[in-house]
């Protein structure tokens, strides 16, 4: 599937899912706008590393994604928008009648809400171009839920929702909006936790793994960012042109419980 000559904006893509996605989106041919909320000259320098290995143009727009003119305007600035994915997200856990109100706001805020002003700003460029994928980072837990997580499940569930209504007032366009819904991520962030689990569980990596971080996870094995970053090249291609709408789950079973 080549997607030359196309735009991708990845939120929230200066490591783990949304940088795994870019690669794979250059590789296919596409030109990669990478974001996050900082300027470091380590974000600029992974634009470049993309652009070299794989020949596209690949540039990074810093933009803060709890702030919606921020979100419009790394849209607005990239000049196109194609393939919007809306990835960017942060986490916090607590019991709800514990959980900080700021911690709240800013989950979906991040998670949710930028969503929506990116997609709204992008679906403009996506008609007068005649063509358009939305792809929306979920997770398992935009179909399930898991206690302390009231901020996350709740955006996550809303990310769902909001693709399904996008999908409806496009479908008669040449416009698609899905959703993935990943499992647990083997992640630069996932990997860095797994030496303190193996201490505090007093266990070795690969039961540590198994019984206590994939214990919802049925394949008991992580997926990949280079496999959410296929699924969504293929929700890009010709052949997912009638898939609108819907979530793909890439979660080793975890949501066939």
């Amino acid at each position: 599937m080549s997607l030359s000559g196309k735009t991708a904006i990845i939120t929230g893509s200066n490591s783990g899912i949304g940088l795994g996605i870019a690669w794979e989106l250059a590789r296919a041919g596409a030109n990669v706008v990478l974001n996050s909320f900082t300027d470091n000259e380590e974000d600029h320098a992974l634009a470049r590393e993309i652009s070299a290995e794989t020949g596209t143009s690949a540039r990074y727009i810093k933009a803060d994604m709890s702030k919606g003119d921020e979100c419009r305007m790394l849209i607005e600035q990239a000049g196109a928008c194609d393939i919007l994915v809306n990835n960017a997200g942060i986490q916090h856990v607590a019991a709800i009648d514990e959980f900080p109100t700021e911690k709240w706001d800013a989950i979906i805020a991040i998670n949710l809400t930028s969503s929506f002003h990116t997609t709204a700003a992008a679906l403009p460029m996506m008609r007068k171009a005649g063509w358009g994928r939305v792809v929306n980072i979920a997770s398992a837990h935009g179909l399930t839920a898991s206690p302390y997580k009231s901020a996350y499940v709740a955006a996550k569930h809303g990310i769902v929702g909001m693709t399904k209504t996008v999908a409806l007032e496009t479908a008669q366009e040449p416009i698609t909006c899905n959703a993935i819904c990943p499992g647990y991520v083997l992640t630069p962030l996932v990997e860095s936790q797994i030496p303190d689990t193996m201490k505090e569980y007093d266990m070795d990596r690969e039961t540590v793994i198994k019984e206590v971080m994939l214990q919802r996870q049925p394949s008991k094995e992580f997926a990949t960012v280079e496999q959410l970053g296929g699924t969504c090249v293929f929700l890009c291609s010709d052949a997912a042109a009638q898939i609108t709408g819907t979530t793909i789950s890439v979660d080793g079973g975890w949501t066939a419980l």
